[in-house]
């Protein structure tokens, strides 16, 4: 009866047009979840994360690093860091998310529940 949206709307014309065309249909968005995460902390989970390309078993340097150091546990092939798990590029988009993204919850502000 409900639905999830998961990175959309990222902007605030979106999420007007999000809401003319839920309000034609007799509906609205009734909460929006808001997981407060440091940029730090985002920065030290995704330019840690290591993948297995093959399998797409993921691995963390610190949370849940491999048994050996930059080897799948299971074939002992090399993982990989994604190109765009690295701070440069996470960055940019953490910079993209607080000018575009940030003001769509103040647009969204009776709704929003922070988690954190």
């Amino acid at each position: 009866k409900g639905f999830i949206l998961d990175g959309f709307p990222r902007t605030v014309k979106q999420a007007e047009m999000l809401d003319k065309l839920l309000s034609e249909k007799g509906d609205k968005i009734d909460a929006v979840v808001n997981f407060e995460v440091s940029d730090e902390t985002l920065v030290e989970r995704i330019t840690g994360r290591r993948v297995h390309p093959a399998s797409g078993r993921s691995y963390h340097v610190k949370f849940n690093p491999p048994k050996v150091d930059g080897k799948d546990d299971i074939t002992g092939e090399p993982l990989v860091q994604r190109k765009d798990d690295n701070e440069n590029t996470l960055r940019t988009r953490l910079n993209a998310f607080h000018e575009q993204t940030a003001p769509v919850l103040a647009h969204y502000k009776d709704v929003v529940k922070h988690i954190n």
